[in-house]
């Protein structure tokens, strides 16, 4: 059954649309009873030692169509799961990132018993793949995919070699990622990335079996069309916060980062701004794999910034809304960070860097400030001269809280996320 994701799929008079379910295989439901629309909700979970804003949103969507009365069927794998102990079991995984059988013939089971009308995917990496989506063509289940990341067009799915920004394989060969070992800095895990990307490309995988995609940000939908998934079906839809945060007042007197410590996330031109900036206190507030190394630069060389690690959301929130501002460094095109969301909640002002999404979300002079990325100086003169401006702090704030009341509340984002639903139903020819 899964196999079938190797030959066309749809009709060539339009391709948009799924073939209709064998009422053989899914019986047919009575049309008589409009009932509440019911939804299959996929996430792969990234490991606990390594936690993604992906788990947050997901988590988030689904506690807001349960609230809205939507009935969620969920389908979860855990990357804890995963045994990478030997080299078969890592060869094993790699092989079966491309097209899972076992995922689809699970997948397929749940699809039979629960009967959704609408399957919505998040992260597939690696242990759903893109093989669900056969499950879902089969059974005449539409499907919506939202990409947090660009890993449908990069093998590396950051956009980013050596430090910068990269579109060397969007929209073209992947040859580059094999060349430069873009994933994990591995020949063997980037051909693992390329088969993968290759496979279900020259398949029409990615643009015969999704009926809508979500892209988190226009920045995002422009990199993703030019990489080749069909620019009518990428829609742009935001992440939220389910629940407003507290209004924060800043006076903290210290600036606050939010997030993983990985180089991506410009942490180490976040400590060279810091050089510049004695007795201004920065609080960093994540984990990640630089963590040792960033506490013993800042113990060696005396700067004021304090580690506090992982913290409740109420801790976070609380820092957040007393910090002066939140700066968020990146080198890479980030999807959309939820600490940037939180700060507007809190409406506390960003600090970001002037790239990718972040030169869309944040408002030069509206709801904060931007910088050259990787740019240590320039990040240091700008939190100089903010520092020292209550007045356009106090703008600052106000602009952010009224910007997330007008476009990241939960009330603003389910009609958004259920008019997607029914478009992606209406592709494959409604429900009953």
């Amino acid at each position: 059954m899964c196999e079938a994701g190797r030959q066309p799929l749809h009709p060539r008079r339009d391709r948009r649309k799924h073939p209709a379910a064998d009422p053989g295989r899914y019986p047919a439901r009575d049309k008589r009873v409009r009932r509440a629309l019911r939804v299959l909700l996929a996430h792969d979970f990234y490991r606990s030692s390594a936690p993604s804003g992906e788990d947050i949103v997901y988590r988030n969507e689904r506690s807001l169509l349960e609230a809205g009365g939507v009935e969620v069927i969920p389908f979860e794998r855990y990357n804890d799961d995963i045994d990478e102990s030997t080299f078969a079991r890592r060869v094993s995984l790699a092989i079966e990132g491309a097209w899972s059988r076992r995922t689809c013939d699970e997948l397929s089971a749940l699809l039979r018993k629960s009967r959704p009308d609408v399957a919505h995917f998040h992260n597939t990496f690696p242990l759903i793949t893109p093989s669900a989506y056969a499950a879902c063509r089969d059974l005449g289940v539409p499907v919506v995919q939202t990409l947090h990341n660009y890993r449908l067009v990069c093998p590396g799915a950051l956009l980013l070699r050596d430090g910068r920004p990269c579109e060397d394989c969007v929209g073209t060969n992947l040859f580059p990622a094999l060349l430069h070992r873009c994933y994990r800095h591995s020949l063997a895990a980037t051909g693992a990335q390329v088969w993968t990307l290759l496979r279900n490309r020259l398949n029409g995988t990615y643009r015969n079996l999704v009926n809508r995609y979500i892209a988190l940000t226009r920045f995002s939908a422009s990199r993703l069309a030019a990489g080749g998934l069909p620019p009518g079906r990428i829609q742009v839809k935001p992440n939220f916060l389910p629940v407003p945060p507290p209004a924060g007042k800043g006076g903290g007197g210290f600036a606050a980062y939010a997030g993983r410590l990985s180089e991506e996330k410009g942490v180490r031109t976040l400590l060279a701004a810091w050089r510049r900036l004695p007795g201004f206190p920065l609080q960093i507030l994540g984990e990640g794999l630089l963590r040792s190394e960033l506490e013993l630069l800042a113990r060696k060389e005396g700067l004021s910034v304090s580690f506090r690690g992982h913290c409740t959301k109420e801790e976070l929130l609380d820092i957040v809304g007393r910090a002066e501002f939140l700066i968020v460094p990146s080198i890479c095109y980030e999807g959309f960070p939820m600490a940037l969301l939180e700060a507007y909640g809190c409406g506390t002002p960003v600090v970001a860097s002037r790239i990718g999404s972040l030169d869309e979300l944040v408002e030069e002079g509206v709801t904060g400030m931007k910088f050259e990325p990787g740019n240590p100086l320039d990040l240091a003169a700008k939190v100089e001269l903010l520092r020292k401006d209550s007045g356009r702090l106090a703008t600052f704030r106000k602009e952010g809280r009224k910007t997330f009341e007008a476009r990241y509340t939960a009330e603003k984002n389910l009609p958004a996320l259920l008019e997607i639903y029914e478009k992606a139903i209406d592709d494959a020819g409604g429900r009953g």
